[in-house]
């Protein structure tokens, strides 16, 4: 059945993005905890050279991230100092045409596969992991960048997970409260809703309301 358009914006520099998916026939993504350790740092190491991110939650059969593109001047610099003897296809390729959405597709496919074949040999098992089209909807109104940081803090609630959002453990919410080093755009976060206390308070008071006009899907 092809996925909605909306759910397959085009990527663009300096802009924002839900980027989210599942595994196929939605059997479990993770089976250990050291599963989402790597999940994580494949993640670091695939797209945070291209993209910044905001949020993230690792959910048993499926994952949210609120990334932002970086600018095209970080990108090219990025990819300029690597030996081109480790740029990829698609890197070496942008460096001609500029072209970030195919940059970023192909990054994040093989980011997934990275992931899958080190799960698959863990486990024994063959064949593809993830859902093959990843959805990513653009978030471009105010509004909507803390609907969807807050819907993703919250989605385990949501899958009725745990009874409070803040019960799971594998969620970007517990590294804004903290004071640990991150890479995570935690001082953007704790700026745009003023202070970290009034990002607790509404995290807490308008998980509820968003999810009443939840618009992702059934992630």
């Amino acid at each position: 059945m092809p996925v909605n358009e909306k759910y397959l914006a085009r990527f663009e520099y300096d802009s924002l993005y839900h980027v989210y998916n599942r595994t196929n026939n939605k059997e479990l993504l993770f089976r250990r905890e050291e599963n989402y350790h790597y999940f994580l740092n494949q993640f670091t190491k695939y797209i945070s050279p291209f993209a910044d991110t905001y949020a993230w939650n690792l959910l048993p059969n499926h994952f949210h991230f609120l990334i932002r593109v970086k600018i095209l001047e970080k990108i090219l610099d990025h990819i300029k100092k690597l030996p081109l003897s480790i740029q990829t296809k698609s890197e070496r390729q942008f460096l001609i045409d500029s072209d970030i959405n195919i940059l970023l597709e192909m990054t994040f496919k093989r980011f997934f596969t990275s992931y899958a074949m080190s799960f698959n040999k863990m486990f024994n098992r063959s064949g593809n992991l993830f859902y093959r089209t990843f959805k990513r909807i653009e978030v471009t109104r105010d509004n909507h960048f803390t609907q969807t940081l807050i819907y993703i803090h919250a989605n385990a609630q949501k899958h009725r997970l745990v009874s409070q959002f803040e019960k799971h453990k594998w969620t970007s919410y517990h590294t804004v409260i903290s004071e640990k080093p991150t890479q995570l755009l935690r001082n953007e976060i704790i700026e745009w809703f003023g202070s970290k206390e009034k990002f607790i308070k509404d995290q807490f008071g308008l998980t509820e309301y968003y999810y009443a006009f939840d618009e992702n899907d059934d992630e």
